[in-house]
């Protein structure tokens, strides 16, 4: 009975989410022009979305590489090889499997059955990885919001100005305090882990700023990466299959706030789901054998 529920609870959340989805989808090509949207499609520079593939697979090695120092932290001793294909892995089942136990739960599954890991420490491996992610774009959000010039009246404000350099000076203190409380066991990992943090998302930039080009865009860059990072923490919300609508909708409410054009915004946008999702579909094909000592 209990597993009946369980699926039916599955097949409600993939349906919600597809649900949402296609809302949020449906927002974005009515906000827009879709038939402009179809000639930059046309237009754009293939040439330039390989090195925008090679960075974004470059930005995941990093953040793997993060989260085996929080494996090593707990005694859990797997090879970096064997780390990355468990992490492809996860990245599958996070895009193409939203309604099932999904990447994380894969890998605290799999470990815990191998290795006997306590499952309390590899969740906790798992979220401090989330979190670690998100604090390297909170920190790179009050940097380019210093930078950036938006049209909203109290965004040029001293006041909001102070408060994006405290923000910068105090983010990682404040993380630091919070692995010390929360995550001690993960607390000698702290510098290193958040280098790969900063190294995966500054990869990313850079991806999306070959992605812009591939488009054409040679102005207003920081506005679009600005926007790219707010868009990356509405993605990492479960609403969405994917991120998908939600990471359009952003570019498309914020556009006229930030001075990026709307239409090629969601074209960027998608072209930066669709990267992902091509790696991620790799994961697919990926096996691992933790048995192996490397």
């Amino acid at each position: 009975m209990k597993d009946g529920s369980k699926g039916f609870s599955n097949q409600l959340k993939t349906a919600l989410k597809l649900l949402l989805t296609g809302l949020a989808l449906y927002l974005v090509f009515r906000k827009i022009d879709t038939g402009q949207l179809w000639q930059i499609t046309k237009t754009i520079q293939w040439i330039w979305l390989i090195p925008a593939v090679l960075l974004f697979v470059a930005s995941k090695v990093f953040t793997a590489f993060r989260l085996n120092l929080y494996f090593k932290n707990i005694g859990l001793q797997i090879s970096e090889n064997q780390n990355w294909r468990l992490y492809l892995i996860g990245m599958f089942y996070n895009l193409f499997l939203p309604g099932g136990i999904g990447g994380d739960g894969y890998k605290v599954y799999l470990l815990n059955k191998h290795f006997k890991t306590p499952v309390k420490k590899l969740i906790q491996s798992a979220l401090l990885d989330r979190l670690g992610g998100l604090v390297a774009i909170v920190f790179l959000l009050f940097g380019l919001f210093l930078i950036v010039d938006i049209q909203l009246d109290f965004l040029e404000s001293q006041l909001w100005n102070g408060l994006m350099i405290a923000g910068l000076l105090l983010t990682i203190p404040a993380f630091w305090l919070a692995q010390k409380f929360f995550f001690l066991d993960f607390l000698p990992s702290f510098w290193p882990a958040n280098g790969w943090s900063f190294a995966g998302q500054i990869a990313q930039l850079i991806c999306a700023w070959f992605i812009l080009k591939s488009l054409g865009i040679t102005e207003n860059i920081l506005a679009y990466q600005l926007v790219f990072l707010l868009s990356s923490i509405v993605a990492v919300l479960p609403l969405t299959i994917g991120g998908v609508g939600a990471r359009e909708l952003v570019f498309v409410y914020a556009h006229a706030y930030a001075g990026i054009e709307e239409t090629v915004a969601v074209a960027f946008s998608l072209l930066f789901f669709l990267i992902s999702a091509a790696v991620s579909l790799v994961g697919s094909f990926i096996k691992v054998d933790l048995s192996k000592k490397s």
